[in-house]
């Protein structure tokens, strides 16, 4: 009984002295008819957690929810004799604010001045607005204004959440709260969490906000927020239709002026600024956006232009934000770990330091032993800095011992590709393992014809002849035949060719950076495990004929094995560049954001879809606004770092316009595009993967189906009809605007997936999904594991592979060890990039992983949602039970063995830091 009451939540309300008790309940149904008709239609058997199961959860989310402040027992639920004339009482909000964990003396001051101003009425105004409309005046039943009690006694409270109570009078034929509006008289923002209305019949009402309520002076108008309860547009109540336009069109905007901090407006905008033209140059960039280079669009900003380029808009240099929506921001334990703490601090504190102590001779790494110092002994830097700002700097993770005085040692933690056999990186197999189970496991692909052909136009690249032949890999094919190979999907291919060749010219013209275009074939042993047996190293057709073309294979004596260490590392470098520009930061980053602004523009926070979406959107602007800002700009970590240099950008966009297809990315259209897989129904996925231990794609596909069922329940239970859907005006332009503003300039490929049936939906919605989560994971938090030691995979490289007439041939054959180190990144772009890429690496303390949310029993009002989020959340748990067994199966020699590394990046849960493991929710680093 007691359990019932907890989960009903019987609160009584108030007695009024003009109300006699036994005559009055509160009718909390008139709007429940059209959700118990769709209840009833429900076409989808859910997997519903057991009943036992069920209660044990919902326990245990209790005692996890913010206290939330008793209710007089006093309150009684009234509903009134329908007789009788309406008659007033009252009802009881509790109010969840969230404070900062720290303040600044600003803040502090503001907050106490609020608290002493709150007697002369500058105070928090809330409103009830019922789903009904009074059909006097043809407008919602609203509440009297009610005031936020206690807030200058509980100015101090130091606790994280602090609760306030209000009390509304209503009359008796109120209906059901749908919305209330808040006023902030204060001078400060605050953060609402969350409102529960209780005294209604049909038990506490819950309001989830997560928002900033900026001040009045600032915003002058009321912030709406509206219940749990989820409603499609044709099926929103009366009362809260005009509501909900008008919340949208306050998101939308009007697409003019410079946006403030406070703003809560969703815009789009070209990438027009990565470049600092007014520096001169050598520091501007081009557009990207728009008919010349395509690519999605970003978050409009609205500042003014340069003045050298008026089509470039002006940069806000760190430590200044960059905006984004307030409430795209990142929260306090995210800033903290991110922005104040880690992230600003490598950017602006600790890179320029490392500049400062080495670049003036900007060695090389002159041993091995170097590369080990960093995680032994560190890299002793001088940094001038007075003993105060020292103490107070605020170092990243790997940062673990500071000497006295003037000095600082920086020491990097060991990265787990050497942490379980050191010389891992060095053997083919690892380096054939990393292409299945690393931090790039997706550009792998099936070899269809022999030798490889290009699709690049000769007319502009001159003959594009593979210069690979069969007697370059016949030995190595275990006695079949090159054509035998192919029958039998034994050849694989690392494919980096007509990705780079357009640039390599105007990379090899960079100081300091010099790249091929890579093509590298495997063979499938019959163990499970590839086996690297050619590559091919290729530069633009305006070299010398004897260096254009040059096909690397499998050494055979001491210079034959350094050359070939060198063809690897120069293969790995492609790798890194791809991997970071168009896998990781294109496919997940860049061309999310565009559905993720239209979501917040064209979709009510009322609206089911909305509600799904809403964890997979969390801090991805605000991670893109600092990339922006620190990292993909002019000069910035990834030009520093890459070896495409000034040009990686423009390889981001060239992959955007000839590669990227948004149906090809969910994972089985993706990995049957890379001819890694075939369709096959009788398989448990829907297809075959002809390279059985392939850690990325098994564990994958398991979490691709756990999203795909919850995604299905879900929209069957909106939309039991494909008619719907078809009607459904805020979904229609959501995708609309997603694909013909978002990425407009491919809008019109006819390869776009449509949306008029439920299964469109479900697809579209699995892949979105599945791109913010699981290959977000993947793609991101091996980087400092795998990449943290720049010889197993060096983002850079700066000398070219020496021929037997070159000038340098001879010093190679003297000293191959000082070659190959010297044609790595030097030492102070290699600690750079180790110092980014540990925090890139870094889960926060407040990461939200799959299966997870916020409030998580009140994050919908459908209580069958509810328990069928529960049941998706088991069968992710249950995935994780599943990879650790795989991961201890020595049968599975791509993920278990002597020394290597389990593949966990699809592991769901993680601890915080460095963990190579975790899949987050959204994008959100």
């Amino acid at each position: 009984m007691a359990l019932g009451k907890e989960m009903m939540g019987c609160s009584l309300i108030e007695k009024s002295s003009f109300v006699s008790s036994s005559k009055l309940f509160l009718n909390c149904t008139s709007n429940n008819t059209t959700f118990q008709q769709k209840k009833n239609r429900f076409l989808v058997n859910p997997v519903l957690v057991p009943l036992e199961q069920r209660r044990v959860h919902l326990r245990k989310v209790s005692k996890l929810a913010p206290v939330v402040a008793a209710i007089s027992e006093d309150l009684i639920k009234a509903v009134p004799d329908q007789k009788e004339k309406p008659v007033k009482f009252k009802v009881r909000a509790v109010v969840t604010v969230r404070n900062k964990n720290k303040e600044d003396f600003k803040e502090t001051l503001v907050k106490h001045l609020d608290a002493l101003n709150y007697k002369i009425g500058r105070n928090v105004v809330l409103e009830l607005i019922s789903t009904e409309e009074d059909p006097k005046i043809k407008s919602p039943k609203k509440s009297s204004e009610a005031v936020l009690k206690d807030w200058p006694k509980k100015a101090n409270v130091k606790g994280e959440r602090v609760h306030y109570t209000a009390e509304f009078i209503v009359d008796s034929n109120f209906g059901v709260p749908g919305a209330i509006t808040v006023t902030n008289k204060h001078q400060k923002e605050f953060f609402l969490e969350s409102i529960t209305i209780e005294g209604f019949a049909c038990g506490p009402v819950h309001f989830p906000c997560n928002s900033w309520v900026q001040s009045k002076k600032d915003h002058p108008g009321k912030r709406i927020f509206f219940s749990n309860q989820p409603y499609l547009p044709s099926e929103t109540p009366t009362g809260l239709r005009a509501l909900r336009e008008k919340e949208l069109r306050d998101l939308r905007g009007n697409g003019k002026g410079t946006r403030k901090l406070s703003d809560r407006i969703y815009d789009f905008d070209v990438y027009n600024d990565l470049g600092k033209p007014d520096r001169g140059i050598d520091f501007a960039r081009p557009t990207l956006g728009g008919e010349k280079i395509p690519y999605p669009r970003r978050c409009r900003t609205g500042r003014l232009p340069t003045v050298t380029d008026v089509q470039a808009e002006s940069r806000v240099e760190k430590p200044l934000p960059v905006y984004v929506p307030r409430d795209e921001q990142f929260e306090e334990s995210k800033q903290n770990a991110i922005s104040a703490g880690r992230l600003r601090a490598v950017l602006h504190n600790l890179l320029p330091q490392l500049k400062a102590s080495i670049s003036s001779s900007n060695r090389d790494i002159n041993s091995f032993a170097d590369i080990d110092d960093l995680y032994k002994e560190g890299l002793l830097l001088k940094l001038g800095l007075q003993e105060e700002i020292i103490k107070n700097l605020p170092l990243p993770k790997m940062v673990s011992k500071i000497q006295e005085s003037w000095e600082e040692l920086l020491k990097y933690e060991t990265p787990k590709i050497v942490s379980k056999d050191k010389f891992a990186w060095l053997r083919d197999d690892e380096f054939a393992r990393q292409a299945l189970a690393g931090v790039n496991p997706v550009n792998i692909e099936r070899l269809t014809a022999f030798p490889p052909v290009s699709k690049l136009d000769p007319e502009i690249y001159g003959p594009l002849e593979s210069a690979l032949k069969e007697e370059h890999i016949a030995g190595q094919l275990n006695g079949m035949t090159v054509q035998q190979a192919l029958e039998y999907n034994k050849l694989f291919m690392l494919d980096y060719h007509d990705i780079y060749l357009p640039f390599i010219d105007r990379i090899n013209a960079l100081d300091g950076q010099k790249s091929y275009a890579t093509r590298t074939i495997f063979f499938s042993t019959p163990n499970g495990t590839l086996k690297p047996i050619a590559i091919e190293l290729s530069l633009p057709h305006t070299a010398p004929c004897s260096r254009s073309k040059r096909v690397v294979t499998p050494p055979v004596d001491a210079t034959t094995n350094w050359i070939w260490q060198l063809a690897k590392a120069h293969v790995c470098s492609n790798d890194a560049g791809v991997h970071q520009l168009v896998n990781h930061w294109l496919r997940t980053h860049a061309c999310l954001e565009p559905f993720i602004l239209a979501a917040h523009r064209q979709l009510s926070a009322m609206h089911p879809i909305f509600k799904l979406l809403d964890p997979h959107m969390r801090y991805t602007l605000e991670i893109n606004a600092v990339a922006r800002q620190n990292l993909i700009n002019a000069d910035g970590v990834i030009e520093s770092c890459f070896t495409p240099g000034r040009y990686c950008m423009e390889i981001s966009a060239a992959a955007y316009r000839s590669h990227w297809r948004f149906d090809k990315e969910g994972l089985p259209a993706e990995l049957i595009r890379r001819g890694i897989a075939v369709p096959d129904p009788t398989q448990p996925h829907g297809l075959k993967l002809l390279i059985e231990d392939y850690p990325y794609a098994t564990d994958g596909l398991l979490i691709w189906n756990a999203i795909e069922d919850w995604v299905q329940t879900y929209v069957n239970r909106y939309y039991p009809n494909s008619s719907l859907i078809c009607n459904d005006r805020e979904l229609q332009c959501w995708y609309h605007e997603s694909i013909h503003v978002g990425h407009a300039d491919i809008s019109h490929e006819d390869w776009w997936p449509p949306l008029n049936t439920v299964d469109d939906l479900v697809s579209i919605l699995t892949t979105i999904i599945w791109l913010a989560s699981a290959q977000h994971a993947a793609l991101n938090f091996g980087q400092y594991p795998y990449g943290g030691y720049v010889p197993n995979r060096p983002p850079l490289m700066r000398r070219l592979i020496p021929e037997e007439n070159d000038r340098e041939y001879a010093n190679f054959l003297a000293d191959p060890q000082k070659y190959f180190l010297s044609a790595l990144p030097s030492l102070l772009q290699a600690t750079k990039f180790m110092a980014v890429v540990d925090i890139l690496s870094t889960h926060s303390l407040d990461e939200e992983y799959l299966g997870e949310r916020q409030q998580p029993s009140i994050w919908s009002g459908d209580a069958e949602i509810i328990e069928v989020f529960y049941g998706f959340s088991a069968e992710i748990r249950q995935i994780e039970k599943e990879i650790e067994k795989r991961n201890a199966d020595p049968s599975l020699r791509n993920r278990c063995g002597a020394g290597v590394l389990p593949y966990e990046l699809l592991a769901p849960s993680s601890d915080p830091g460095v963990t190579c493991r975790g899949v987050p929710n959204s994008v959100s680093i």
